[in-house]
């Protein structure tokens, strides 16, 4: 399975929309692009592995397998990239500024509700991350 996350850069945040098959599945909010600093920046584009990981703050989770220079990349929850992220990644409904967006846990469920089962089957998911053209 492969995801496709399509970003468009902002100086407030980094918005993008995340797709299956061409069809939307959420949208999403991470940082700023910062030259990829560790808990400052969203991370660069590419190709990565998505997994299960527990994590003691927000349970079950997907995270990005190798990611450069980089550790412990979540998909989880949050509503504003500047006061809530450290350079993961973070589904929403609908985004509704740079780096900002609404119903967050909504839209991480659907997510999972995806993913998950495909992983729990022994199939590799991968998300792919790109910029809008």
């Amino acid at each position: 399975m492969e995801l496709l996350l399509s970003r468009t850069y902002f100086k407030g945040g980094t918005n993008g929309k995340i797709s299956y098959q061409g069809r939307l599945i959420c949208e999403s909010i991470e940082l700023p692009w910062r030259n990829n600093k560790r808990n400052i920046s969203c991370i660069p584009e590419g190709r990565y592995l998505l997994i299960k990981r527990q994590h003691m703050k927000h349970g079950l989770q997907l995270a990005l397998s190798i990611v450069p220079n980089r550790e412990a990349i979540l998909i989880h929850p949050a509503n504003f990239a500047l006061r809530e992220l450290q350079g993961c990644i973070a589904p929403v409904s609908k985004c509704t500024g740079e780096g900002e967006g609404n119903y967050s846990r909504i839209a991480l469920e659907r997510l999972q509700a995806l993913v998950y089962p495909v992983l729990d089957a022994g199939e590799k998911v991968f998300l792919v991350i790109t910029s809008v053209k």
